[in-house]
């Protein structure tokens, strides 16, 4: 298994902190603020720690939150620019640990949590300053969790602040407004009523559908796939309206933000992609090996997929796997593979490597796993392979 996150946030953190407190403010009290975490430290998770350790500056720093959260802006290093994040699976650890390493904070990944946490337990009824403090926090690891506490108690200031924000020249801060504001944001409490009127953020990621950064736009397409678990008529209508005249780069952005429901086999995101039609295909030479393999190794498969229409045909093609799971059951698991034209008669091969390398999102089971190719929504079964422990 793949080292849990809580174990790249240590003690040392906390220290770290102190002293780039310290250099800024000498009367810190480094001492009051270690002993405040040592005792039960160790037996946190990741977010209790950050948690715990923005408790401690709260009992350490100055009772003002105005004098507080200057110490704190003043203690932060130099801002460093970096380029567009590459894409990563969407997977909840994946995706936070990608934001924490965004920009280096002094080596160790979330050091600026606390930080952030400090921002909503302390400076709820001080809105500028903690809008201000989290402006500055946003830009050297991410506000997107304390800034939903302003959401839920200063709903209209903080998102009229937003539309300002969307044009601000810092790609993070453009991007904390729409992943803040995320309904269903992972490690994160959910945005009722955000879930409830999904028009409340819709105007925001129209503000930001095309903007320079990937970073940005990755953000507007996965706040678009939280509403359509919501209110899939929403997800539709809108990237309905953005796919027409689309850039390549708003083009995937609506692909992304599709995902779910690409997933789902949902026939109006296929139409919309314009995959609506059955695919008149056939899948030939199928081939999966090895049959039999451990934990840890990897499986291939390969297949030829022939077009005996007239006419040529859009495909998205897509692949399940079956893993199997603690109790024995198994759950289908969609990766997305390819999109492709195929013209009448046409065939062209296939083929993809699935890792059984144990993460700290999936952990593997012996047994018998299937594989399933998807065309145009439609699942086709290729064959099995069994997993030994």
């Amino acid at each position: 298994m793949a080292e849990a996150l809580k174990n790249q946030f240590t003690l040392e953190a906390a220290h770290t902190i102190a002293k780039q407190i310290k250099n800024v403010w000498p009367a810190f009290d480094t001492k009051a603020f270690i002993n405040e975490l040592q005792d039960s430290f160790d037996a946190l998770d990741l977010m209790a720690r950050a948690k715990a350790i923005s408790h401690a500056l709260g009992k350490t720093l100055p009772s003002h939150f105005a004098d507080a959260s200057q110490i704190l802006i003043n203690s932060l290093p130099a801002i460093t620019t970096n380029a567009d994040n590459a894409e990563i699976d969407n997977e909840v650890e994946a995706e936070v640990k990608a934001d924490a390493e965004a920009i280096p904070s002094g080596k160790i990944p979330f050091l600026y949590l606390p930080h952030t946490f400090y921002a909503a337990f302390y400076g709820l009824d001080d809105f500028d300053n903690a809008m201000r403090l989290q402006y500055e926090l946003t830009q050297r690891f991410t506000a997107e969790f304390s800034i939903r506490y302003f959401l839920e108690k200063h709903q209209q200031a903080t998102l009229a602040l937003f539309k300002t924000w969307a044009t601000d020249p810092s790609e993070h801060v453009r991007r904390l407004v729409s992943e803040g504001s995320r309904p269903r944001l992972p490690w994160a409490q959910r945005l009722k009523a955000f879930q409830q009127d999904p028009s409340l953020t819709l105007e925001l990621l129209e503000l930001l559908k095309d903007d320079p950064s990937l970073y940005v736009r990755r953000s507007v397409a996965n706040h678009l796939n939280d509403i359509g678990k919501d209110h899939p008529e929403a997800l539709f209508a809108t990237t309905a309206r953005w796919i027409k005249n689309a850039s390549p780069e708003r083009l995937w952005l609506i692909e992304h933000s599709l995902r779910f429901a690409i997933k789902k086999g949902d026939a109006k995101a296929l139409a919309i992609l314009g995959y609506g039609e059955k695919a008149k295909v056939k899948i030939k030479q199928i081939k999966i090996w090895p049959s039999t393999c451990f934990i840890g190794q990897e499986v291939f498969f390969e297949f030829e997929l022939h077009n005996h229409s007239t006419h040529a045909q859009n495909i998205m093609l897509d692949f399940a796997v079956h893993y199997v799971k603690a109790n024995g059951q198994t759950k289908a698991k969609v990766f997305k593979l390819k999109t492709l034209q195929l013209a009448s008669q046409q065939t062209v091969k296939i083929s993809k490597k699935i890792s059984l390398k144990e993460m700290t999102t999936r952990q593997h089971y012996a047994g018998t796993h299937f594989i399933e190719a998807i065309l145009n929504g439609e699942n086709t079964r290729l064959g099995q392979f069994e997993l030994l422990a």
